[in-house]
C-alpha cells in the first residue's frame, strides 16, 4: 500500500518530495481535464499534491489497497479547487477513506406525518463535517470520461468541505464580506431556482432535462458542489449553461 509513499514522500523536516515524473504523467493522461491546465497551473498542482498526500492518511474500506497511483490521482483532483487557495481550507480532517465501488449509508428520517423511515443509501461520496471524505475508486476512476458530463465525485465532496469551512454546508462558502456574501446568495439562488425549475418541468412535463446532475436540485449545498464538479472538469460546457455563476466562481477560486 502506498510504497512510493511510504519510502520517498518524506524528506528531513518534513518536506514532500516530488511526485515521480511517470506517476505524474500518468495522472494527467488519465484524467485530461488536469492535463489541460496552463503549465504553470500544472506545477503548482502536482507542488499541491506532494504537501497534500504529506498531510493526509488514505485507509482502504474492506481491505482494499489503496495504491500510488489511487492516491495521486485522488489527491490532485482534490487540490483542483484549491489550487489558489490553499490547502488550509482542508485543515479540518486527515482521513481519506477509499471503497472499491459506491457505499450503503443507513438513513433515518422522519416525514411529516411523524413516521420514522429507516432505510440504506448508496452514496459515491461523502464528506463529513470534522471529519473524514469517502471515495468511491470505481467512480474516481471513471472521472476521465464522465468530465464530458460535468461529473466528479472528488470535486464534490471536496467542496463540500470547502462549503463546511464555516461551520455549515448552505451552498455559500465563507467570503470576505456581507457584500461579497450578497452577491453570491442573489447569484446563486437565481441560478438554482431555475435549474430546480428545468428538472421540475423535465419530471412532470418531459422537457428536455438539463446538463447538469438532477442531485443538484436536492439543495442549495447540493448544488453548489455539483456546479463546481462542472465548472472544473467541462468549464466550457459548464459556461455555456451557467454564464452567471463562472465569473462568480472565478472570483471565489482565485481562476487566473
Amino acid at each position: 500500500m502506498l510504497d512510493w509513499l511510504k519510502t520517498l514522500l518524506h524528506l528531513p523536516g518534513g518536506q514532500p518530495k516530488a511526485i515521480p515524473e511517470a506517476l505524474w504523467q500518468q495522472t494527467l493522461q488519465h484524467y485530461p481535464f488536469l492535463a489541460h491546465l496552463s503549465a504553470a497551473d500544472r506545477q503548482t498542482l502536482r507542488t499541491l499534491v506532494g504537501e497534500f498526500l504529506n498531510r493526509k492518511e488514505f485507509t482502504g474500506a474492506h481491505e482494499l489497497q489503496v495504491t500510488d497511483e489511487m492516491a495521486v490521482a485522488i489527491a490532485a483532483q482534490a487540490c483542483l479547487p484549491v489550487l489558489h487557495l490553499g490547502l488550509d481550507w482542508y485543515d479540518d480532517f486527515t482521513g481519506i477513506v477509499v471503497h472499491a465501488g459506491a457505499m450503503l449509508a443507513r438513513r433515518v428520517s422522519t416525514d411529516q406525518a411523524g413516521v420514522v423511515h429507516d432505510y440504506k443509501e448508496a452514496l459515491l461520496g461523502e464528506a463529513m463535517h470534522g471529519g473524514p471524505v469517502t471515495l468511491s475508486w470505481q467512480d474516481v476512476a471513471a472521472s476521465g470520461r464522465s468530465a464530458e458530463h460535468g461529473h466528479n465525485v472528488v470535486i464534490h465532496e471536496f467542496v463540500h468541505k470547502i462549503d463546511m469551512k464555516d461551520g455549515t454546508a448552505n451552498g455559500c462558502p465563507p467570503l470576505p464580506s456581507r457584500a461579497d456574501q450578497a452577491v453570491w446568495h442573489d447569484t446563486m439562488h437565481a441560478a438554482y431556482d431555475h435549474f430546480c425549475e428545468q428538472i421540475a418541468m423535465a419530471e412532470r412535463f418531459g422537457a428536455a432535462a438539463p446538463w447538469l446532475d438532477a442531485y443538484g436540485a436536492t439543495a442549495p449545498a447540493e448544488f453548489f458542489a455539483v456546479a463546481c464538479e462542472a465548472y472544473f472538469v467541462n468549464r466550457e460546457r459548464f459556461t455555456q449553461e451557467f454564464s452567471t455563476l463562472t465569473p462568480l466562481f472565478d472570483q471565489f477560486f482565485q481562476a487566473k
